[in-house]
């Protein structure tokens, strides 16, 4: 079955096209939202080749097909559905904390495949600058050209210095706003008129002052802010659009979504957010840090939950934000050792089990956890069972324990796993794969 065929049958099961009020993805399943959720024939899709489960979240229902099978599944869907989906009702599924993650996740998972290739740029530089690797080349630090290293800053540099325009851009996207006019808000709040954050950060320059009280600068590796702006100026740029007769559309529209939108940016969104979300930051650092490991062993077990109750996108925000800060993801190791717990205890059941059908699931899917996609173990094995899922509760609390006492931290984001070692090709790998084997190793044994 190719691309197209697997779209054109999950479409059919799913109650036709009519039954589908709108189509989004993420990185592993495509996600939908349907008007009658009784209409899916949800056994007929999960026995499709290629799909590897499906459930239902957040008021979506989702099919897991793995990355890059999804983004080209969800081109063939939206050929037949269209872009948004059949949105002549309004559909609202979930409660509004729920929306709100969903709004989320929809906002930052199209950033998150550049902020991956960046962490990877990243992670490469940090090997191939290493005194060890170099002398193989019979170089030294010191022998590396100025201009290839310029080079590779720009690899790694770039998503995170306009980080801000990205976010913004999205969330333009995603409210129905012009997604040009996105770009350009929060390429202002970046602007190299405005002190760098970073700059001001360092102490290397000073903050404008506005009304002898107002400090405005930067907004340099913010996220926070970014996402606030870009909900105010679409729904601003929608209701100009409404009351700006079509004459004078084109010349007053764009002139006062960005006149107002960054006049409110700057001036209270801005400082109000950031202070915001560097006191986040700052929490879950600190929690992160607890001593003796303890902050490691609490996410390592109870992160995994996130997922189940479809928020864990908001860990998104907060990783984008440490790697924008300060070059670090915290997260990632950790989260990293509940996806290989996973891995071990599905792979367990595949070894113990006498259920042929269950054994033709599982077996993939440890696979699948163990790089970094762990949707097809939790949701068709493990949580299934239960005790499975318990036991990679335990693994992950284990393994994120050591991760924390080594004080592991990723180059980057959005793959785990053995993708993830590219995270940490520098002294760190050693530790990286021991912490990863103990997690796999406790949850496969307990199961």
């Amino acid at each position: 079955m190719n691309d197209k065929e697997l779209a054109l049958k999950i479409i059919e099961l799913t109650g036709s096209k009519e039954n589908i009020s709108s189509v989004r993805h993420c990185a592993t399943r495509l996600r939908l939202v349907v008007k009658n959720k009784d209409k899916i024939n949800v056994k007929a899709i999960e026995s499709l080749d290629k799909v590897k489960g499906s459930f239902f979240n957040s008021g979506q229902y989702q099919i897991i097909l793995g990355t890059g099978l999804v983004n080209r599944v969800y081109d063939e869907v939206i050929k037949v559905t269209g872009e948004e989906g059949n949105n002549d009702e309004k559909i609202v599924y979930g409660n509004k904390f729920q929306r709100a993650i969903r709004t989320f996740s929809d906002v930052f998972v199209p950033i998150i495949p550049v902020l991956v290739a960046t962490g990877l740029f990243m992670g490469l530089r940090g090997l191939l600058t290493q005194e060890a690797i170099l002398h193989l080349f019979g170089l030294t630090t010191k022998s590396v050209p100025t201009n290839l290293l310029t080079f590779t800053q720009v690899l790694t540099d770039t998503a995170f210095a306009f980080l801000p325009a990205l976010v913004c851009w999205s969330t333009f996207k995603n409210f129905c706003g012009s997604p040009v006019i996105g770009i350009v808000l929060g390429l202002m709040l970046v602007s190299p008129s405005l002190p760098s954050a970073y700059d001001v950060g360092s102490g290397a320059a000073k903050p404008l002052m506005f009304f002898n009280f107002l400090k405005v600068s930067g907004y340099q590796g913010s996220v926070l802010p970014a996402f606030v702006t870009g909900i105010l100026g679409a729904n601003m740029e929608k209701w100009l659009r409404k009351r700006i007769p079509d004459a004078l559309d084109l010349i007053l529209t764009p002139f006062l979504t960005l006149l107002i939108g960054m006049t409110v940016a700057l001036f209270a969104i801005g400082p109000a957010l950031h202070s915001v979300e560097t006191g986040v930051l700052f929490v879950v650092e600190k929690l992160l840090q607890l001593p003796l490991g303890i902050g490691g062993l609490l996410y390592g077990s109870f992160g995994q939950l996130l997922g189940i109750f479809g928020i864990h996108h908001i860990l998104n925000f907060l990783e984008i934000s440490m790697l924008a800060n300060d070059g670090w993801n915290y997260l990632n190791p950790i989260g990293t050792c509940g996806n290989i717990a996973q891995a071990g205890a599905v792979l367990a059941i595949a070894i113990k089990v006498h259920d042929q059908k269950m054994k033709q699931v599982a077996y993939p899917s440890a696979l699948s956890a163990a790089l970094g996609i762990t949707e097809p173990a939790v949701f068709g094995v493990n949580l299934r069972l239960v005790k499975p899922f318990i036991a990679a509760m335990i693994g992950g609390g284990v393994g994120g324990f050591l991760a924390s006492i080594f004080h592991l931290k990723a180059t980057g984001m959005g793959i785990t796993g053995i993708p993830g070692t590219l995270l940490y090709l520098n002294e760190q790998l050693p530790f990286y794969i021991l912490v990863n084997l103990v997690a796999f190793a406790v949850a496969f044994s307990i199961t």
